[in-house]
């Protein structure tokens, strides 16, 4: 029995994923030598209603100065964060005299409109390489971890903040908190704390299993957000549900008592319990969800290999390596993945070893199925690829279940 990382109760895994390498670790035939692998299992705390990996690998193995996401990369992404940033602004009424700080500031694709409107910002990102591209943009990048200690720096070297922002980053931190002890030292008395990431809710009811790899320490819902939260005196104020990542969640966090609860909160809270997600049922029906899309896939990728039909695959997402290393796709059933980031171009898939081919390369490769790893941009790629792939290639997904199209 484990530990759970908000309340220290004992709790167990529902479903086990088995040997897995990090998500974003993209290859040379060199690197796999020394690839590594952990056990990524998958518990539920009922005590406070979080759902949370049992093992996580060092931090330092997974946000490196080679890390493989570069956020711009997506026009969805650019037009969400630029919409994010906006509302930010407009609400909070934020000027030159104002000070935002991003945690996980990626390549700096936030707070590059809160630059162009001259407004004070402050990046956190760990990684590098991705926070070199942000520092280009003019943006002040520190390239630490943020935790109590480093908002502690901050507030010697700024000054407090009057929005503290994240997105898709929260649920990587297994010291989350430290995480809330620094957001409560570094915020102003009315600023807020906006973070968003994988809804929980989401990822139950489409059984998004991919959802889950290396990086996903927690997956959040209100009402465990809400649990952290009133352990550092701080409060849930309102909840906005997103479409990004096929189905995330924005959670507003203030100092207690300092804003009106929004009636979204209670309302999503309330329809979580009646999903069932603060009881143990709800994941076994999830773990059994996941075992069959599993069958159906290989079923249908072993059926197309017998039939002589060429499978490649689109997206070498963090996603992906899930997919790939729990079914036990190989080469052998899907012959290489196309995608459009540099870095992970001419390496290999972590654990599975398919090889990534630059995207420029998709339309001569003739395929007869695509398997489509970045789902959540189905829309997107499948309008941009429609003059391609015509009546006669097919696109395969998995989420919710095992469909041809």
């Amino acid at each position: 029995m484990k530990k759970c990382l908000i309340c220290r109760e004992e709790f167990k895994p529902f479903v086990d994923f088995g040997r897995m390498p990090i998500a974003n670790a993209f290859s040379t035939q060199q690197e796999l030598k020394n690839e590594y692998f952990f056990s990524m299992r998958v518990g539920f705390c009922s005590n406070c209603n979080m759902v949370q990996l049992l093992e996580q690998p060092e931090r330092e193995k997974m946000f490196h100065d080679s890390y493989a996401f570069f956020s711009s990369t997506s026009n969805h992404m650019m037009n969400h964060f630029k919409k994010f940033a906006n509302s930010i602004i407009t609400i909070q009424n934020l000027a030159e005299k104002s000070f935002v700080v991003e945690i996980g500031s990626n390549d700096g694709i936030m707070l590059q409109n809160f630059l162009s409107k001259n407004i004070p910002c402050l990046g956190v990102e760990p990684s590098k390489n991705v926070a070199h591209v942000s520092m280009e943009k003019g943006i002040d990048v520190i390239t630490e971890f943020f935790d109590r200690p480093l908002a502690e720096d901050i507030l010697k070297n700024y000054q407090k903040a009057d929005d503290i922002l994240s997105a898709n980053v929260m649920c990587h931190i297994p010291y989350i908190h430290s995480i809330y002890e620094g957001v409560k030292t570094l915020l102003k008395e009315d600023g807020v704390f906006i973070f968003e990431d994988p809804y929980l809710g989401e990822i139950i009811e489409k059984t998004s299993f991919d959802q889950i790899y290396d990086e996903h320490v927690f997956l959040f819902s209100a009402l465990s957000v809400s649990h952290i939260a009133k352990m550092h005196d701080l409060e849930l104020v309102n909840v906005e549900p997103q479409v990004t990542h096929g189905g995330s969640m924005r959670y507003t966090i203030a100092h207690k008592g300092t804003k009106k609860v929004s009636k979204n909160v209670l309302s999503l809270m309330r329809k979580e319990k009646e999903m069932g997600l603060d009881k143990e049922e709800a994941y076994k029906n999830f773990a059994y969800n996941v075992n069959q899309i599993k069958n159906d896939l290989i079923e249908l990728l072993v059926k197309l290999k017998k039939d002589g039909k060429k499978v490649v695959a689109y997206g070498a997402t963090s996603k992906s390596t899930t997919v790939t290393n729990y079914f036990g796709i190989s080469p052998d059933l899907v012959e290489c993945i196309f995608d459009t980031t540099p870095i992970k171009q001419n390496k290999y898939s972590p654990g599975a070893h398919i090889p990534v081919l630059p995207y420029d390369q998709f339309r001569d490769s003739n395929p007869d199925y695509v398997l489509l790893f970045a789902w959540n941009h189905a829309e997107e790629i499948m309008k941009k690829e429609l003059d391609y792939m015509g009546n006669e290639k097919r696109w395969i997904t998995y989420i919710p279940k095992v469909v041809e199209t």
